[in-house]
């Protein structure tokens, strides 16, 4: 099993649109058949599918596979306490929050723009 407190030093998440699930074991350190599990058992875990089957995740996927670790080998949570985590409140909430970030970010944007084009 993995160390739980390894979460400091996993590398950075590359830039990058799609990882494969080699990619994403060693970027979050899990192992694939641990990946393919928690996609059964976390509903917003949905890697893109392509042909023969193979498994592409995407930036916000590998992200939430790292919570998902967190809560279970750092944090003591079981399935179904981390999955009902990342569904209550807090997951809404801060949902809640970003867009109200991204509305003002926006908002700043066409400020500027407008700005630029005087």
């Amino acid at each position: 099993m993995l160390d739980p407190g390894s979460n400091n030093e996993l590398p950075a998440i590359p830039a990058k649109r799609y990882f494969t699930i080699g990619e994403v074991s060693d970027l979050c350190g899990v192992k694939p058949h641990v990946l393919r599990y928690w996609e059964q058992e976390f509903p917003h875990l949905k890697p893109v599918k392509r042909r023969g089957n193979r498994r592409y995740y995407q930036r916000h996927d590998v992200i939430m596979i790292r919570q998902i670790r967190s809560l279970l080998y750092e944090q003591g949570f079981t399935i179904t306490g981390a999955r009902q985590r990342l569904e209550g409140d807090q997951a809404k909430s801060d949902v809640s929050r970003s867009h109200q970030i991204i509305r003002q970010i926006r908002g700043e944007l066409e400020e500027v723009l407008q700005i630029l084009k005087r």
